[in-house]
């Protein structure tokens, strides 16, 4: 699970927005927000620079105590 959705929003930038900056689709880019499918490493990191986070800043931590 990642945690693009909630960093795009915190940041109010838009999945086509995105989308563009990283030359994806809107709908590759949804599937990623939506965790229907996880982005490659590299992607990743494209997506932590783009947004001007670390890559921790973009993954949800397991075993959190709130689940």
């Amino acid at each position: 699970m990642n945690r693009i959705k909630l960093v795009l929003e915190e940041k109010g930038i838009k999945q086509t927005w995105l989308a563009e900056k990283l030359h994806k689709s809107y709908n590759m880019v949804n599937s990623y927000v939506a965790n229907r499918r996880q982005p490659s490493v590299e992607v990743l990191y494209q997506i932590a620079e783009i947004l001007e986070v670390s890559v921790k800043d973009l993954l949800e931590e397991r075993g959190n105590a709130n689940e």
